[in-house]
């Protein structure tokens, strides 16, 4: 156990140094031409509907719940 945990915790440090370095081109250049925010909305569009799925399914599962201790 202690070893997966060292193990992960050396992947995310590593992965974390590897990510800081350098300029991402791609992001200079939706920047540049304003397309970011097109990529900003999508996500936040499926954020949103993920969290109103899982609302939904918690209301669902919430209904049954109070029905099975009836």
């Amino acid at each position: 156990m202690k070893q997966t945990i060292l193990s992960i915790f050396f992947m995310l440090c590593t992965s974390l140094y590897a990510s800081a370095q350098g300029e991402i081109e791609m992001a200079t250049g939706l920047r540049s031409s304003g397309k970011i925010w097109v990529v900003v909305l999508v996500l936040l569009l499926i954020f949103l509907g993920v969290a109103a799925y899982l609302f939904m399914l918690d209301k669902r599962i919430s209904k049954l719940e109070k029905n099975t201790k009836k």
